[in-house]
């Protein structure tokens, strides 16, 4: 599957992905201790809704669109976010401009905290050099695998690596899961977010057993089904893997996957989102 951001930038996993990691991150916030934030596969960090690659598939009147017709308080905060490359002017209205992880995570920066960018593509990276000017972050352009090792263990006692590649080979699966396998080991102790998508259900049972292998304790699936059933050879949803969410996070987590769920729901579906946990 090849899931290059731009082409589905605001999609319903974005809105998924961005929703959770925001309130990922503002929950290990509720101590005051620094944070490092790292992201492996940063890609260009802002997507105009307008632009071609993004109209080409028009995904995020199913994603972003669905999210600011909604109402639900627990979605404000997710909605903020994505105002906040927009202007005040344009508060309300279906954006233009969509903020990748980066431009999230940056907008989350404490004083105190770090933010850690990676990009290995060569068109994106000068993309996000250019989206990320004037903030806090450290940008480089590295294999994202050997550069999420590198990284490990962060500078700051406490931090979040966001793991959101392509899927564009084959081996992506099996990368991902060799190298949180190694980072573990560096770095038991941090909180490691992996987005996948869903396409085919038998594949994914086989990688989640793979990496319940790996005996990794607190590791969370969260997955988003879009359909109430799945739909040959199309995206069926998308997913977050979380090894080492806090307490507060996961407390909060079942209203605000409702809220999702709900939103996201395409016409004539109501869809399943749930988490588990994969070692139990």
């Amino acid at each position: 599957m090849n899931y290059r951001h731009s082409f589905h930038a605001g999609n319903s996993a974005d809105v998924v992905k961005h929703g959770l990691l925001i309130a990922l991150v503002r929950a290990l916030q509720q101590k005051q201790g620094a944070l490092t934030l790292i992201d492996t596969h940063a890609g260009c960090g802002l997507y105009d809704l307008q632009g071609d690659q993004a109209q080409r598939t028009g995904e995020s009147a199913q994603g972003v669109v669905r999210a600011f017709a909604d109402h639900n308080p627990l979605l404000d905060d997710y909605r903020a976010a994505v105002n906040a490359v927009n202007g005040a002017a344009d508060v309300g209205a279906a954006p233009r401009l969509y903020p990748g992880s980066p431009r999230i995570l940056a907008q989350l920066l404490r004083p105190q905290d770090g933010l850690i960018l990676n990009e290995k593509h060569p068109e994106d990276i000068r993309a996000l050099r250019s989206a990320m000017r004037g903030t806090a972050a450290a940008v480089h352009q590295r294999d994202a695998y050997e550069f999420w090792l590198a990284m490990l263990p962060t500078r700051t006692p406490r931090g979040v690596v966001l793991v959101d590649p392509p899927y564009e080979q084959t081996d992506e699966r099996a990368r991902v899961a060799d190298t949180l396998a190694a980072a573990h080991r560096k770095w038991a102790h941090g909180v490691t977010v992996i987005w996948f998508p869903l396409k085919d259900r038998a594949t994914h049972v086989r990688w989640k057993d793979r990496l319940r292998r790996l005996g990794i304790p607190k590791f969370l699936a969260v997955e988003h089904w879009l359909y109430d059933a799945d739909q040959p050879d199309i995206y069926n949803g998308a997913g977050l893997f979380i090894v080492n969410p806090p307490y507060a996070f996961t407390q909060a987590l079942p209203p605000l996957l409702e809220a999702l769920r709900a939103a996201l729901a395409p016409e004539g579906h109501r869809g399943v989102i749930a988490a588990d946990w994969l070692n139990t």
